[in-house]
This record gives C-alpha cells, structure tokens and sequence, in this order.
C-alpha cells in the first residue's frame, strides 16, 4: 500500500487532519488503538473563550471560536450529527475575591462576560453564596459522537492497532511501515508523543487528569455549570464533571482520591440528587509554553507532528489541522509560535535514529 501520508492516531487532531488532507487530495493511512481512555475521547469538549483565575481571553480566540464553529459545523454535516452547540457557562463565584475578579475583569472588558441581573436563578439547584457570572458564547464539541462517527466513516484508511515505532523505518524519500510506504508520517499521538524519540526532546509538560460522569435528572441541561470544577451536559441526565490536573502522577488510571473529594464537593454544591456512573483518567498532551507543536523535523525531513494541544485541543485542532494541511499542500507557511522550527536547535540533538 502506498499513500501520501501515515497518521499516527486519531485523536481530535488526527480526525481534523486527514479530514483537510483529504480535501486538499492527499491519501492516507491512519493508525490508532481503540483506546476510550485518551485525552480527546475523555474530553468534555468545552470551547470556553476566556481562562484562568484572572478571567483573561483565552489564546487566539477570537480567530480560532468562529473557525471551530464553522469546522465542526461542516464535519457534523458530512458525518450526519450535530457535532456542536451553543452552550453558555454559568461561573459561580466560589469566594468573595472570584467575585470580585470577575467583575473587575467586565469592567475592563466586556466581550464575552456578563453579570446577569437575576442572581437567584439557580438556587433550587446550587449552593450559590457569592452569585454568579456568565461567559457567551461558548460552544460545546459532541468529541466522543465525532470521534466514532469519524472512525466509521475511515475504515477503509483505518488500522486499528497499536501503533509500534520500532516496525518504521525511515529513508528520505520513504516511510516504510509494515506493508505501508508513505510520503511522511505524522504523530498526532498525544500524550505518546513525549516519548516519541524523534520530538522527545520539544518542551512537553503532560499531566494527567480524572472526571467523573453523573446521573442527575433534576439539574437543567441548558449551561454548563462552574463552580470550582466544571459540570457539562453529556446526554440525557448525564453530566460529565472534572476535571483535575496533575504533574506528579505513577499512572494514568483514576483514583479513589480524586472520585471522594469530588463527591464531597458535588455533595457541598448541589441541591439536587445524583448519582456516579463512571470514572475515568487521561494524560494529557501539554507543552510548557502553552503552544501546539506543529510541523517536520529539521534533520528527518518526513517525520511530523501535530500534538501539544493541551486542554485546547477541541478549538485549536481545526484551525491548525487546516493551517497544516495548507503548508503541506501548497507550502503556506505555519504561524511562527506553533512551527517546531522554533525548536530546530534541539531536534537536530535528536540521538536515537530509527532505521
């Protein structure tokens, strides 16, 4: 078999780009392990445009929010679900000084904050002592329907198996994988990806997180809820509630730790009864400064990547996916802080070499 491009998994950035590498005409072969315990299948989906405690626009927003909505929009189409909605965040103020973060942020900027007038609308629901504010638009990714629908709709480009570096070889002109020749081949194997001897040495910062899935049949579907931890409709009375990060973890299973804290704090914050129906864990794939990894490797010409998404990967995936399958394509160039050129001095100390 022999085709332009093998793809290293499919994630939410390997879904995205084979999607636009096929739109712009180019073969491929994806391989990924039915694993329904990576990041993107344990994701909540979330597209939130402003972060942290200091309630800062998120990175690129507002280029990346309308991208995203028009991309999965489109896919969604193709795949016959609805891959994406409108689903505003309703953040509960959990101190006196959140409160006063959040207003001192809608002061200075308004765009995607508001502090409704009806501050007793969600006590029946929550312990709500300090008020709450609101963050619009958001969008909610369906990643797990995506997923699946997209995997079906690759068959006949997929493998499922798990991927073995130690089967590829390499030369200038040809990936050679098994019975696979490729053009190049592209890692979007996410958390994989810092032990991948060719990009090992890119500044990877994963961590692990764990969320939980509720059953609660009182507690509206129409926001997502935060309060400390997020709580996101999932489907019919399933709420999906996380989520943690951890850097200093022995493995990427969930905790008993993790699900009694979270219990307690579900059990201090809501009016209403629910019930744990699952419990999950991933790694996640991020980088230190906070910035995709994308591109090839300055001395391996047809080795690539497309990783480093971090929590963002529901946004940033399709912008970027487009954006690289562009630079393939037609030679467009890839946005400076996400091009692993930046890191040309350190990959070319890339030490194991896989013949």
């Amino acid at each position: 078999m022999h085709v332009d491009h093998l793809i290293i998994g499919q994630g939410i950035c390997g879904t995205f780009l084979s999607w636009y590498l096929q739109k712009a005409n180019r073969s491929y072969v994806v391989i990924d392990e039915a694993n329904p315990n990576t990041a993107s299948r344990v994701a909540a989906g979330i597209i939130n445009p402003v972060t942290g405690r200091r309630i800062v626009k998120t990175w690129m927003i507002d280029e990346v929010m309308p991208f995203a909505q028009n991309a999965y929009e489109k896919l969604g189409s193709a795949l016959s679900l609805k891959a994406i909605e409108h689903k505003n965040i309703i953040d509960f103020f959990p101190t006196p000084q959140m409160k006063l973060a959040f207003h001192h942020r809608y002061e200075k900027d308004r765009q995607y904050l508001s502090i409704p007038a009806e501050q007793t609308k969600w006590k029946n629901y929550f312990n709500d002592d300090f008020g709450f504010g609101e963050i619009a638009p958001c969008l909610l990714v369906n990643i797990s329907g995506i997923l699946s629908a997209y995997r079906s709709r690759i068959v006949q480009q997929l493998q499922e198996e798990k991927f073995n570096i130690d089967l590829l070889r390499y030369d200038k002109d040809l990936i050679h994988y098994k019975d696979i020749k490729a053009g190049s081949v592209i890692f979007c194997d996410g958390a994989a990806g810092a032990g991948n001897p060719f990009f090992k040495l890119l500044p990877f910062a994963v961590n692990k997180g764990e969320v939980l899935w509720i059953e609660c049949n009182e507690l509206p579907l129409s926001n997502i809820f935060k309060y400390g931890i997020n709580l996101v409709p999932w489907k019919e009375n399933i709420f999906w509630v996380g989520s943690s990060y951890e850097w200093d973890f022995q493995n990427d299973l969930p905790t008993e730790l993790f699900k009694e804290k979270t219990i307690a704090h579900l059990k201090r914050l809501l009016k209403v009864p629910f019930k744990v129906i699952d419990h999950k864990a991933s790694i996640r794939p991020a980088t230190l400064e906070r910035r995709p990894f994308i591109g090839f490797h300055p001395v391996y010409k047809n080795i690539g990547i497309f990783n480093g998404m971090g929590t963002k990967g529901c946004s940033l995936s399709p912008f970027f996916a487009e954006q690289f399958a562009q630079h393939i394509a037609h030679g467009l160039p890839l946005q400076a802080d996400v091009d692993i050129s930046r890191f040309r001095n350190i990959l070319t100390k890339t030490s194991q070499y896989i013949p």
